[in-house]
């Protein structure tokens, strides 16, 4: 079989469903020189949020304002991260550069540190005369709330403004545990006393809200960073009530199938993580939903805002989760793999004048691609060294032919990246370049990722041409 031709079959294949259709969006008619007023920018990062709400098959979860925003918008599913932890994920996506460029490979590294002049999303649109807000969690925070660097990551050269706030008192309250009895600090959650506004979140909303009110006659670009479903799972006890403990179901690994690489789930809380008894399973999954509904009453207030002054047709409105997450699958509990569910994040997109609202979207698009996207909605000259496409026909066509490949990778510390490569068929995955193991999932008979058949000699011919594929990004 010759070279990239089980992804030129598949692409044909992907093409058939759509036309290459016009870009009818208002939103474009706010080009630079344009006579049509610019477009604000609502841009909303969700901690920890995998691809779990309504609006994404799981009815067992209550997020009627996520569901709310997905029939306005656009539902992507199928939008993948760049590096499957928050800070290399956060830097990609608000730098339009992949994490080798940003070298940017952990939690730890600043990445004003080593990309000094680099212009971020934000301050594209502050150079261009849009006044800039960040409310939370936005670009990675380094030291929690009381860090100066608040000052240095969240404001600076990208916002006019930016603040991050502190649970009251009251919200510090409530019943709840830790469920590795103290071993692992951050695994905890608690049904906290107090109204939302006495949590974090909370009180992220209410100056979204009085933002929108404040800023509605001018052109803005307001970064709402939402920390939960994020750990500590904290929210307010009437989100837990929602949710019985008996209730909860929990995950039914297969019986029989090979073990994980070493490298394919990480390790240090994975010993915490076997002792958990079901109870615990179920405490724990509770918790993250309670967490993921007190945030989408959250972005209610900011959507009811929308509603009250009169700002849809003038807003563009992203909403993403900065990564996946498992929740017990694989026995992990936590993010960092390179599967599905760590690698794949819900990403929602309104602009106005969408001729294909209320649709879904099945194409693979990179976080990395939201640069050029917001950007060519805004009518901004992007800088020229962004390593994303925008996905901008996507909004008018759902279904034309797009992007064959969406990349993801991690650390496992030693030099032993983690890189993969996601088609539309297959996931295929290397460990130091395959010295420490190789992943090949067929996504159409496999979507759970439990198949292995990088070792298959009937898959010889598309490991290969995957690991190539892999390489044009490496």
């Amino acid at each position: 079989m010759g070279q990239n031709e089980i992804l030129r079959r598949e692409f044909l294949r992907l093409g058939a469903a759509g036309a290459m259709g016009g870009l009818p969006l208002r939103a474009l008619h706010a080009a630079a020189g344009s006579s049509e007023p610019r477009l604000n920018v609502l841009f909303i990062t969700v901690d920890d949020w995998r691809n779990e709400a309504g609006c994404y098959g799981v009815p067992e979860i209550h997020t009627p304002n996520i569901d709310r925003l997905a029939a306005r918008g656009m539902r992507f599913d199928r939008a993948y991260c760049q590096f499957s932890i928050c800070n290399p994920s956060r830097t990609s996506l608000l730098t339009g550069l992949r994490p080798d460029t940003t070298r940017v490979l952990d939690n730890t590294v600043h990445f004003r540190k080593v990309l000094p002049d680099v212009v971020t999303l934000p301050q594209l649109f502050r150079q261009n005369g849009w006044y800039t807000a960040s409310y939370g969690k936005t670009f990675h925070v380094f030291g929690g709330a009381d860090s100066q660097d608040v000052v240095g990551v969240n404001a600076g050269q990208s916002f006019d403004e930016a603040e991050i706030f502190k649970p009251t008192a009251r919200g510090q309250q409530g019943e709840g545990r830790n469920l590795t009895g103290g071993e692992v600090r951050w695994c905890s959650w608690k049904a906290a006393e107090g109204d939302d506004e006495d949590q974090p979140d909370g009180q992220n909303a209410r100056a979204a809200v009085r933002f929108l009110e404040q800023r509605r006659d001018r052109p803005f670009f307001l970064a709402l960073g939402f920390h939960k479903p994020h750990d500590p799972f904290i929210a307010p006890k009437k989100y837990f009530d929602l949710y019985p403990v008996d209730s909860i179901k929990l995950p039914q690994d297969p019986s029989g199938r090979a073990p994980d690489l070493p490298h394919a789930i990480g390790s240090g809380w994975r010993t915490a993580f076997d002792r958990f008894t079901d109870r615990e399973r179920r405490e724990f999954k509770r918790a993250y939903y309670a967490g993921t509904s007190f945030m989408d009453a959250q972005l209610g207030k900011v959507l009811d805002a929308l509603d009250s002054f009169q700002l849809w047709d003038k807003t563009i409105v992203v909403m993403l989760g900065d990564h996946g997450y498992h929740l017990g699958e694989r026995g992990w509990w936590n993010k960092n793999t390179l599967f599905d569910l760590s690698a794949r994040s819900p990403l929602l997109v309104w602009a106005p004048g969408m001729k294909a609202a209320g649709r879904p979207c099945t194409r693979l698009v990179e976080f990395v691609d939201l640069y050029p996207t917001l950007a060519e909605l805004g009518g901004l000259r992007p800088p020229a060294n962004l390593e994303g496409r925008s996905f901008v026909p996507l909004l008018a066509d759902p279904q034309r032919l797009w992007k064959q490949a969406a990349y993801t990778q991690v650390g496992r510390g030693r030099g032993a990246q983690g890189r993969s490569v996601r088609t539309d068929r297959w996931r295929y995955t290397e460990w130091a370049e395959g010295r420490e193991g190789i992943e090949l999932y067929d996504q159409v008979r496999d979507p759970s990722e439990w198949h292995n058949l990088a070792r298959d000699p009937g898959h010889a011919a598309v490991a290969k041409e995957l690991s190539a594929l892999l390489k044009e990004k490496s």
